[in-house]
């Protein structure tokens, strides 16, 4: 929190400086979430969780159920928009138009076990019995085509995805197009998956994860704005951390892999296994110098201003404010 800022009796930081959020430190987010029951047990916290990031069903109660209780209202709302605007074009049949969440971040600060627990809480609100989950990972170009075009060292970056694919498959689901399929990505052996899709079907929710999402809207040859996927987005989340935290856990959580994706014999980093821990902290710590680091300072956090909500961990991967956007 800067010096200047002062904090009211809610826990709500009321900034000398114009700011377009609203600030709140955990113990008063926590409160919003009302006497909500928790309806997630330690085990599907096992299944959501991912490699390297600690969570509680404490954190679940203070964190993301008041995020999904938030959520769940903007759906109603919005759907009621919709409604409206219906009424006025005066469709008989209005268009069904699933709300869409943007999950965005850094590598290894925990945005695909934000988007898991999203979506298995808003399952449990009974205005969206129907989530669906997306990674854009998906999305990535083959490797071969990345190896003609020189970019597999770039993979993770912007011109590594194939950006038509993505903007034109999160266009078709916000217009309810039956059915709209995506690309499937393995990180097992780190491609893209030849003639297999996720099928999604007119969804109450969509959550879009993954690194760009939130990247602005590219020019085009004839000088104006082309679209941008977040332009599609009803509401986007972006979990934030310090950069030497993020770079921390991007080590650790590649030293675990060595004992769980990386020994797999069919894995593309099985060449990893067997590094000592000296050797595997040295690789993790080029790769991220390299590749993540860059990436995430060139492309990633430059993208957390155009965020909903801003989720600021602490060194020890736990929530410690939420930067919730005015109206």
């Amino acid at each position: 929190m800067r010096h200047n800022d002062r904090v009211s009796s809610a826990g709500v930081s009321t900034a000398t400086v114009s700011t377009p959020y609203v600030e709140l430190d955990r113990a008063a987010w926590a409160r919003l979430r009302d006497r909500h029951p928790l309806s997630l047990t330690a085990r599907d916290l096992e299944r959501i969780q991912g490699t390297g990031v600690p969570l509680d069903l404490q954190e679940v109660e203070e964190v993301y159920l008041p995020l999904s209780r938030l959520l769940s209202f903007y759906v109603d709302a919005t759907t009621q928009l919709h409604q409206v605007t219906s009424n006025f074009l005066m469709e008989s049949t209005p268009p069904a138009t699933p709300f869409i969440i943007g999950v965005a971040g850094s590598v290894a600060v925990g945005k695909s076990t934000t988007a898991r627990l999203l979506r298995d809480l808003l399952r449990r609100w009974p205005s969206t019995p129907t989530v669906e989950l997306v990674t854009t990972d998906g999305f990535l170009y083959p490797n071969r085509v990345l190896t003609e075009r020189g970019l597999m060292h770039r993979k993770g970056f912007p011109e590594s995805y194939d950006r038509r694919a993505l903007l034109r498959f999160v266009s078709e689901v916000k217009a309810g197009v039956p059915c709209v399929r995506a690309p499937v990505y393995s990180h097992l052996v780190y491609d893209i998956v030849p003639d297999e899709h996720i099928v999604v079907e007119r969804p109450d929710v969509l959550i879009v994860e993954g690194l760009n999402v939130l990247q602005a809207p590219q020019p085009r040859r004839d000088g104006r704005l082309g679209l941008a996927v977040s332009d599609f987005f009803d509401f986007s989340v972006y979990v934030d951390a310090r950069i030497d935290h993020i770079k921390k856990w991007y080590v650790d959580r590649f030293l675990k892999l060595r004992q769980t994706a990386f020994a797999d014999p069919q894995s593309y980093f099985r060449r990893y296994a067997a590094l000592s821990d000296t050797e595997a902290r040295a690789t993790a710590l080029r790769i991220w110098e390299e590749i993540n680091g860059p990436n995430l300072e060139d492309n990633v956090v430059t993208t957390r201003g155009r965020a909903n909500l801003v989720l600021t961990k602490g060194e020890d991967h736990s929530v410690r404010r939420v930067l919730l956007r005015k109206l």
